[in-house]
């Protein structure tokens, strides 16, 4: 058998500073989900031999593989890899240090050609050879910048790569390892994360809506406290009355777009998360059913550092039967139902300040 093949490592720059100086449970989070991304953006049959922290390595046996098509492979995941941030920035909820500072993460892809083998041990593949060791010792050089990829002349030849992109800047260099010198070409991949456009964003909420409940309550409670009670949907079958669970949560993270099915008395319903606004005296989010019929406004106000006003604002799309039928058979118990689920919330609130005080 043939145990020459391509190793090919994307790794995620700024990792080690991420993880240290940001809130740990999210940063886990953001991680996991861009690794997810990488996996998922591996469009040339490559196989994932591990995930190793902040890196995924990646291996294919063969003949070494055709620059251009590899290039496009960089690409892929890398311009993947942006859009994945960008679109989180641009629709996350939360305001930790860890989802706020995501945006700053960036991507360098190390290409490497050699000799290598492997083993199973149950479930797990892992890879042996000099040429492994070779590609992870390149993660560590001289390159200033942490946004490029790095081909080894073991790729290319000893020759410069050619005729891929005409921004591309190629320069050479080397690593020095306990093996002897091992030189590589490398440019920047500065120029395509210009480019990326971020997908627009579809239109989930009701464009014509009439508010037909409003109810709210102040509680002795910072704003933050307020909002991780509120728009956690792990806590949410503990106040809302009739919600009896939430399922199929399609995000690890709250985010405009997200979905997540809600799970009523006798039926369950799909719900989008549709708007989103912050400043630090003021949150505000909303929900949508999948019909675009009824929404949720949540409004958290703050009032001094220790207590916030909730408002929990119902719609309804306007249509004059609809209001009509709605105002005579729903208003009356759905009204109830909100009043007492504000109530719901004290304990629900008691519960979060401690979860948060222990996470300090």
């Amino acid at each position: 058998m043939d145990n020459r093949g391509l190793l090919f490592i994307p790794d995620i720059s700024g990792f080690t500073k991420f993880v240290n100086q940001t809130d740990i449970s999210h940063s886990r989070l953001i991680i996991q989900e861009l690794l997810e991304v990488l996996i998922s953006a591996n469009n040339s049959g490559l196989e994932v031999s591990e995930i190793e922290g902040d890196a995924i390595l990646f291996y294919k046996y063969g003949d070494a593989p055709d620059m251009e098509l590899l290039y496009k492979q960089v690409e892929k995941m890398f311009c993947t890899f942006h859009k994945h941030l960008m679109a989180y920035e641009f629709r996350r909820y939360c305001q930790c240090d860890a989802c706020k500072s995501a945006i700053q993460l960036t991507l360098k892809v190390i290409t490497h050609y050699g000799e290598f083998t492997g083993y199973t041990i149950r479930n797990f593949n892992k890879l042996i050879g000099k040429d492994v060791i070779v590609a992870h010792q390149l993660l560590k050089n001289d390159i200033d910048q942490h946004e490029y990829w790095l081909v080894t002349n073991n790729l290319v030849h000893d020759n410069t790569p050619t005729g891929l992109a005409n921004w591309m800047i190629w320069k050479n260099s080397a690593k020095q390892t306990e093996n002897g010198e091992v030189p590589f070409h490398y440019t920047q991949l500065s120029k395509l994360k210009s480019e990326i456009q971020p997908d627009p964003f579809p239109d989930l909420g009701i464009a014509n809506k009439k508010k037909m409940i409003s109810v709210s309550k102040e509680y002795d409670a910072d704003i933050i406290t307020m909002f991780h009670a509120t728009g956690d949907f792990n806590y949410r079958p503990k106040w809302q009355e009739g919600v009896k669970a939430v399922e199929q949560v399609d995000h690890f993270l709250p985010r405009v777009g997200m979905s997540h099915r809600c799970v009523l008395e006798n039926r369950s319903v799909m719900i989008y998360s549709t708007g989103y606004y912050y400043s630090p005296d003021r949150i505000e989010f909303t929900e949508t059913d999948e019909k675009k019929m009824i929404s949720a406004n949540f409004i958290l106000e703050k009032i001094t550092e220790n207590k916030t006003k909730f408002t929990l604002d119902i719609y309804l799309r306007k249509n004059i039967f609809m209001q009509l039928f709605f105002n005579l058979a729903m208003k009356n118990k759905m009204e109830k139902e909100f009043k007492k689920s504000l109530e719901n919330l004290v304990p629900v609130i008691n519960e979060v300040s401690r979860e948060m005080a222990n996470a300090v």
